[in-house]
């Protein structure tokens, strides 16, 4: 149990960083050229993590790499950075936070996790709590911008569960097979936009210090070290455990976004962002009742049969050895 707990602490670094990235994209960042900046963003993060792991992808990877990095990477970032241009940044964060049942129902036949009914009620209470911050927010809400985060909510939990069903048994390093399969997926992904980005676009968007200072932030700090502890935990707890955690992502754009851009905070917000907070809880993992006990349990259960087993077997073989002696 407090191996869960640490994890889902590692976890939770993910979504707060997320959280952060909205606020980052919306004031530092270059408008107008979202394909660029979600090249700048997952390439040079995928390439810091592939010097650490130096692990190139090998077999069925290559595939998976590639369908991971568009998922994941690709149509994310750049729907992600589209919606942060658009949408306040607490409205821009809240969206997301109708990932955890997403994810949940992807998770299901892609991984044969049925969700539970704590996780199921964590998401239904965290959706009301999202509705609540959504229509108690700021107006002049973009329907393009909500509509970009809508679709980076699906395309990102799909990705999600398919990257923990393809790290699920990959190999037995599971802090090196998930730095690694983060790497490819980040490499990827950032290829197949800069070509895009150079066609769509032209030429890279100017910079200025700020900018400079906020792609380290965005690229280091929301992309290496988020993904790769929060694919960590999609292989260490299950898919509603995780997405539940990610709730976090929007109370951290709510509270930057009233504390650092002075957006208000309501009390129909106040309401949501308790109902966020009580669903992050509900996620959290199985105690001794529950799945992980019973998974121990069964491997208990398996040792003490082998061991049975076992005994019986050197048992018959002291007892031929009884008889040949005897007729010797």
């Amino acid at each position: 149990m407090e191996a869960n707990v640490r994890w889902v602490a590692l976890t939770a670094v993910a979504p707060v960083a997320w959280g952060a990235n909205y606020f980052v994209t919306h004031e530092f960042l270059p408008a107008d050229h979202p394909l660029y900046g979600a090249a700048l963003r997952a390439l040079p993060a995928g390439l810091v993590l592939l010097a650490l792991c130096r692990r190139r992808p090998h077999g069925a990877w290559w595939g998976r790499s590639a369908v991971l990095g568009l998922l994941n990477v690709s149509v994310f970032f750049f729907l992600v950075f589209t919606a942060s241009q658009l949408l306040p940044t607490s409205v821009a964060a809240t969206v997301m936070a109708a990932s955890p049942l997403i994810m949940m129902l992807a998770a299901w036949p892609l991984v044969a996790e049925r969700p539970g009914i704590a996780h199921l009620a964590g998401a239904v209470i965290g959706l009301g709590g999202v509705c609540l911050m959504l229509l108690g927010g700021v107006g002049g809400i973009s329907l393009p911008g909500v509509l970009a985060s809508a679709a980076a909510v699906l395309v990102s939990s799909v990705g999600h569960v398919l990257a923990k069903r393809w790290n699920t048994g990959a190999d037995g390093d599971i802090g090196a097979g998930v730095l690694a399969s983060t790497a490819w997926q980040l490499t990827a992904g950032g290829l197949l936009l800069l070509p895009v980005a150079v066609a769509v676009e032209g030429a890279p968007p100017p910079m200025s210090p700020s900018a400079l200072l906020a792609f380290c932030y965005v690229g280091l700090v929301a992309t290496a070290l988020a993904f790769a502890v929060w694919f960590a935990g999609l292989r260490r707890l299950p898919a509603g455990t995780v997405g539940l955690i990610g709730l976090l992502n929007p109370v951290t754009g709510v509270l930057l976004g009233t504390v650092v851009a002075g957006e208000v905070l309501t009390g129909r917000q106040l309401c949501g962002l308790a109902l966020v907070l009580g669903a992050v809880a509900l996620g959290r993992p199985p105690g001794r009742g529950g799945r992980a006990s019973r998974g121990t349990a069964a491997g208990g259960g398996r040792a003490r049969r082998e061991g049975q087993v076992g005994a019986a077997q050197s048992s018959g073989q002291r007892t031929k050895r009884g008889k040949a002696s005897r007729r010797g």
